[in-house]
């Protein structure tokens, strides 16, 4: 069975960093692609991340693109995203995720897994 559990929010002021992380249980993480999605307050969730299951590639939404990045260790099944320059249209409940297919790319992502979310709320 496979469990996301995302830790590493908080309450931050723009212009500061935060860096969230995921750790994957099961046997699967290292062979599947993973991502973040995120969802602000009355607005419908939305893609933010992802990273193919060798970390070689990635993928950011064009509202992040320069200022977060994915990374993944895959010994230590772990998923984070590094976030600079913290504005405050990214506030929101950030989501870890992970796809099902074993080998497989990162873009598009459609991810199975989906874990329970961790706040990130930026000040202005």
């Amino acid at each position: 069975q496979i469990q996301l559990v995302e830790s590493g929010g908080g309450l931050v002021q723009a212009g500061e960093s935060l860096r969230l992380s995921c750790t994957a249980s099961g046997v699967t993480f290292s062979r599947c692609a993973v991502g973040w999605f995120r969802q602000a307050p009355g607005k419908e969730r939305e893609f933010v991340s992802s990273i193919d299951w060798s970390g070689g590639r990635d993928y950011y939404a064009d509202a992040v693109k320069g200022r977060f990045t994915i990374s993944r260790d895959n010994v230590k099944n772990t998923l984070y995203l590094q976030m600079n320059r913290l504005k405050p249209e990214d506030t929101g409940v950030y989501y870890c995720t992970q796809d099902r297919k074993l080998w497989g790319g990162a873009n598009p992502y459609t991810p199975n897994y989906w874990g329970q979310g961790t706040q990130v709320t930026v000040s202005s």
